[in-house]
């Protein structure tokens, strides 16, 4: 099964013209989520050759402009290119209240059905879940209310041995119940275990996106082993004091939650524009936290290499 992330925009709140606003797109199994829609997502979508009419959820994680600034012209895009799918957006309740107000002031009756789901402020749910995936909010720590959100694949069917199929005349009927783990008995009457016949499937994948939030060592225990970390890290350890104040992260807070949740990767974001070198920020990561990485514009990660 394909699970992969897009990083479309990866720095924190003014947009430049070669650096832009947070937001990423996450596959799995040809399945499309936006997470976060700062300005220009849509230009980047196309920049980047992805088709923004197969999205069909959105997570917004808060309410500060470079989070979701980008949400109406998609919305609108979509409509004008004729949209007829549903969407479903995720987020705070006031964020229905904005979409319903600038659809109505450019007097827009969208060709499409909008569904809105509300992100408890207070309460960790699950917000989407069927028979491949389940997704919830993780609470952070910001100076608004802010989620992250936590991707869990669901534990994948087990892997039939093609051999074993002829060598013991299974029919083709009897591989969906194999599959699910299940033992069968042929029609000659003979019981086949399903350890003869199968092996584990694939180790489900987990990504944890906790963006705007100081230090929460809550979050640990909730991402634990989690395959990629996308976290946070506004600033350099020396301006701890202004993290804390503006509700954001240093490198070290951010490789410390990485180090003690045991995840396999460190993937860092939301940059100061204070920073002209970004290498500077991945080196102190590295000092706690060795398999750090930074987020750029275009980069793909595909989980099933890692």
């Amino acid at each position: 099964m394909s699970y992969k992330l897009t990083i479309l925009g990866c720095d924190s709140a003014i947009p430049t013209v070669n650096k832009q606003q947070t937001a990423q797109l996450l596959s799995l199994n040809e399945r499309f989520f936006l997470i976060d829609c700062g300005e220009n997502t849509q230009v980047q979508l196309r920049k980047y050759k992805l088709s923004f009419q197969r999205i069909n959820h959105i997570f917004i994680s808060h309410l500060h402009g470079d989070h979701y600034y980008g949400l109406i012209g998609l919305i609108t895009s979509m409509h004008l290119l004729g949209r007829k799918k549903e969407l479903h957006i995720y987020a705070h309740i006031e964020l229905k209240e904005i979409i319903n107000v600038q659809l109505s002031a450019s007097n827009t009756v969208l060709n499409y059905p909008l569904f809105f789901h509300e992100i408890p402020k207070n309460e960790e749910v699950i917000l989407l879940r069927d028979e491949n995936l389940q997704i919830s909010n993780i609470l952070l720590d910001h100076t608004i209310h802010c989620s992250g959100f936590l991707f869990k694949e669901i534990k994948h069917k087990r892997k039939i041995i093609k051999e074993k199929l002829e060598e013991y005349g299974i029919p083709f009927e009897k591989i969906t119940d194999l599959r699910k783990g299940k033992d069968i008995k042929l029609e000659n009457g003979r019981l086949i275990t399903n350890s003869e016949v199968t092996v584990e499937g694939l180790k489900p994948k987990v990504y944890a996106y906790c963006t705007d939030t100081r230090f929460c060592e809550e979050v640990i225990s909730k991402i634990k082993n989690a395959d990629v970390l996308y976290h946070e890290a506004t600033f350099l350890k020396e301006h701890s004091e202004i993290a804390n104040r503006t509700g954001h992260s240093t490198t070290i807070e951010a490789a410390k939650i990485a180090k003690k949740a045991k995840v396999k990767r460190l993937i860092i974001g939301h940059y100061s524009k204070r920073y002209s070198d970004r290498n500077e920020l991945l080196l102190e990561c590295k000092s706690i936290f060795k398999n750090s990485f930074l987020a750029n514009e275009g980069d793909f990660i595909d989980f099933n290499a890692i």
